[in-house]
């Protein structure tokens, strides 16, 4: 599949830039696609492109000491990783995996790097993306910390419900509201350093409290978002 400057439009981010400078561009990147679990950034490389997923999911990962995978953030369709290496010469300090299959445009750090000089909006863009990920990985990373099992799932449940925002809705809603495209249940353990079955057995709980119902693979619903609150800041116990 060659790369169109329609299809780079179709990205937030690039967006905003000029027809020609869309052109050039299309004319450096490159698609690649990935299967489940295919790795698009390896840690510790010298990787030299921004990756701009087009379709499917990615996740970027870590590991623990001891070899556990621990999740750092998604990047969904639309959004792009990688942008570290447009500020420093360092390598790539994290895995970044598919979590289904997906199709990523690959674009050159040397070009982009080009690009911002003349169009300081792209770089704005990037910059922006990065303090929101740096926050994003900093509170992911304090989940870590919570002694109690229960509360560290309704905490993750409570910043997806945010949307990925530095804090959770100002006010509980009073009626359902819902996650779309929810982690399955061994990603959020792969979030929270558990095993799948312990984040199971919250949810088991959570539904028949009816906190929480699911509405097949893509929805979770949020039956009682004010009772989630209080289980994510440790007021009431599951």
């Amino acid at each position: 599949m060659l790369v169109t400057p329609e299809l780079l439009s179709a990205f937030p981010s690039l967006k905003p830039l000029p027809a020609q400078t869309l052109s050039q561009l299309a004319q450096q990147a490159a698609v690649k696609r990935f299967a489940r679990r295919g790795v698009v950034l390896s840690a510790g490389e010298q990787e030299d492109a921004i990756c701009f997923l087009f379709e499917g999911r990615l996740q970027g990962v870590d590991f623990t000491i001891d070899g556990r995978e621990v999740g750092l953030y998604f990047v969904e369709p639309g959004d792009f990783c990688g942008e570290l290496g447009m500020f420093d010469d360092g390598p790539q300090p994290e895995h970044v995996i598919a979590l289904t299959a997906a199709m990523v445009v690959f674009i050159p750090l040397s070009v982009l790097r080009e690009v911002t000089l003349e169009h300081p909006v792209l770089l704005q863009a990037l910059g922006k993306r990065l303090a929101s990920r740096v926050r994003q990985m900093t509170r992911q990373r304090s989940l870590l910390g919570l002694p109690n099992i229960s509360q560290r799932v309704c905490c993750q449940l409570w910043f997806l419900l945010a949307g990925n925002t530095d804090s959770g809705p100002k006010e509980p809603s009073s009626g359902e509201v819902a996650i779309v495209n929810p982690p399955t249940h061994m990603e959020i353990a792969i979030m929270l350093s558990l095993s799948r079955e312990s984040v199971s057995r919250v949810f088991q709980v959570l539904q028949t409290r009816q906190i929480v119902r699911r509405d097949g693979p893509g929805k979770l619903i949020i039956l009682d978002a004010a009772c989630l609150q209080r289980l994510a800041e440790g007021k009431e116990e599951l």
